[in-house]
């Protein structure tokens, strides 16, 4: 840990002044949101990823975090290795989502989409679309490649994999265009 901050705008001028690899993002802050301060950080330093860490449940915060450019959104009464993997996972600029939260998400996808034309699928190996699966349920790594069993390291492989093809940036985008055009 390299700073702490009491409010949105002395969190920016702390990460000016630290540049941490990660940031751990509250929503609730005075002075300026978790969601302006998580925008602003990331617009002005690209390569920060920013863990929000909430105790909203609600969709439109998750939604407005992850829009901001969050790298991931974990409710506060997740196990502490919840955190800490979420943290990783930033770090290595990948995204966690609660399941609460990734349940919710889709389901909200789903219904904006429902009637939709139908999409173009992606060329995705049946391997790629277990694994885009799995990633839209909200699993880490580590949960992918126990389920499959196949190493973490072929996990990050298939997932970078997926991305390029699906021509998205991160875990959350793949998820929400797997949704999108129905591959899972």
């Amino acid at each position: 840990m390299v700073g702490e901050a009491s409010n949105g705008l002395a969190a920016i001028e702390t990460v000016e002044h630290t540049a941490p690899d990660v940031v751990v993002m509250d929503l609730n802050m005075p002075r300026l949101s978790g969601v302006e301060t998580t925008r602003r950080l990331t617009e002005q330093s690209p390569e920060i990823r920013v863990l929000v860490l909430s105790v909203s449940a609600e969709e439109t915060d998750a939604l407005d975090a992850i829009l901001a450019g969050a790298s991931g959104y974990l409710l506060k009464d997740a196990p502490v290795e919840d955190v800490a993997a979420g943290i990783r996972a930033a770090a290595a600029g990948e995204s966690l989502i609660s399941p609460k939260i990734t349940t919710m998400l889709m389901a909200r996808v789903r219904e904006r989409e429902g009637g939709g034309a139908e999409r173009v699928k992606a060329s995705l190996s049946e391997r790629e679309l277990e694994v885009l699966d799995l990633v839209a349920q909200g699993k880490a790594n580590p949960e992918i490649a126990e389920r499959l069993f196949i190493g973490e390291t072929t996990v990050r492989n298939h997932i970078s994999s997926i991305l390029a093809k699906l021509q998205v940036d991160n875990r959350v985008q793949a998820a929400v265009r797997a949704v999108q055009d129905r591959m899972v």
